[in-house]
């Protein structure tokens, strides 16, 4: 493998990443009649994988308009365990990320989802899907995006540390570059917080 550095020069030497400008796109629409879930979080604790997921979704930059990245993320071991990127923001890319971290566990029974109460985290299809595989479900209260701090600190670190703020030429282009970054995150970066350790070796643990 490479690292992040060397990754990012390479796209950037074969003209895969262009300047970077200031667009922004806004990602939650909690204006809906949808049921919401009240926030678990202040009562629970993870003192092992799978415990605990955070889901959140951001926008990444496209020549012509934008993307969205969907990213649940394990709270203990801050691993992403699902991800997806996908043109809308509708419920397709958050559901596509739960499948692929739901296909990681045995047995999530119990497993608190937490999230934000966008509209896609709301949707029927969603909620069903986790009521199926036994998971509970947990929301930020109202204006209080505080309460999902770890999910907004990975889109911090993705963004500002892997370049991921920057503006992609194309979709292809930006599925490449996340899927390498989320690599180099998961299994290369040392994590301050998990005593230099990295998420995947804390998540196996």
């Amino acid at each position: 493998g490479i690292g992040r550095d060397k990754f990012f020069d390479i796209l950037r030497s074969h003209g895969l990443m262009v300047k970077r400008r200031r667009k922004y796109a806004i990602t939650t629409n909690s204006n809906h009649a949808l049921p919401i879930y009240p926030n678990l979080l202040p009562e629970a604790t993870a003192d092992a994988p799978n415990q605990i997921w955070v889901a959140d979704q951001t926008y990444i930059r496209l020549q012509r308009g934008f993307c969205y990245l969907s990213l649940l993320t394990d709270l203990w071991s801050r691993k992403i365990v699902g991800y997806d990127v996908s043109t809308t923001l509708e419920a397709t890319g958050p559901l596509c990320a739960l499948q692929m971290a739901l296909a990681t566990v045995h047995n999530p029974c119990g497993l608190i989802h937490h999230s934000d109460r966008g509209k896609q985290y709301c949707s029927l299809d969603y909620t069903q899907t986790l009521k199926e595989h036994g998971c509970r479900i947990s929301m930020t209260a109202p204006r209080r995006p505080d309460q999902n701090a770890t999910a907004e600190r990975v889109n911090g670190i993705l963004k500002t540390e892997f370049y991921l703020d920057a503006t992609f030429n194309c979709l292809e282009d930006a599925g490449r570059a996340i899927e390498q970054t989320i690599y180099i995150y998961n299994n290369i970066r040392l994590h301050l917080s998990l005593d230099f350790s990295t998420p995947s070796l804390r998540h196996a643990a």
